[in-house]
């Protein structure tokens, strides 16, 4: 399991943390449906009373530890993007591919709750039905940009391609967590990228 990120603040937003690293481990271990409250809360070293006070409940809790990842993950790949010019920005994005290799715990989390949210009755159905047309739409918008970069421009539909990146990251994150030593999941999507006609930076990644 990756390392708790660096408690700072009050005392109250160092419980929360402390809270929120235990849920995340938890559910990424053993998914939603099967950790309780009782069990982050003993798991974090508190009791069931006092992990109430911070978090209502589990679905609050659940759409917290989602969101946390998520701006971990923007914060790194992300960070100044308004300024950057689009081939620096699909740069960092599979920088953040690489980061995500270092983190078992964070992908296994995201790939077994968005399992679980396909059902519409899950508390992180509609979060992960936004992050997804989020995700589509920037991610559409970024490869127009690149093809129309291109020379000669590149024919390809962009919403379809933001499509299929989508889905192969995610396949690749499931066979990742499967077979670790065989799947590359950065060299995958560079491959893809490349067959579509872009120019890509070299991977500076220190390679065996």
């Amino acid at each position: 399991m990756n390392a708790p990120i660096p408690r700072q603040g009050t005392k109250g937003e160092r419980t929360r943390s402390r809270i929120l690293d235990s849920a995340m481990e938890l559910f990424s271990r053993s998914g939603f449906y099967a950790v309780s409250l009782r069990d982050i809360a003993a798991h974090a070293g508190m009791t069931h009373a006092g992990l109430l006070h911070h978090f209502p409940g589990k679905d609050d809790l659940l759409i917290q530890v989602l969101a946390r990842r998520e701006q971990v993950a923007a914060e790194q790949a992300l960070s100044s993007s308004s300024d950057l010019a689009p081939e620096e920005l699909l740069s960092r994005h599979l920088d953040q591919i690489t980061l995500n290799m270092g983190t078992p715990g964070l992908v296994g989390l995201f790939v077994k709750v968005s399992g679980e949210a396909s059902d519409p009755a899950h508390p992180a159905h509609d979060y992960f039905v936004q992050r997804y047309r989020r995700l589509r739409k920037r991610t559409a918008w970024l490869m127009s940009v690149l093809f129309d970069r291109a020379t000669p421009p590149i024919k390809h539909d962009p919403d379809a391609v933001a499509q299929q990146l989508l889905a192969l990251v995610d396949g690749l994150q499931t066979q990742w967590l499967l077979d670790p030593e065989q799947v590359d999941m950065r060299a995958s999507v560079d491959a893809f990228l490349t067959q579509l006609g872009l120019e890509l930076e070299p991977d500076d990644r220190p390679h065996p």
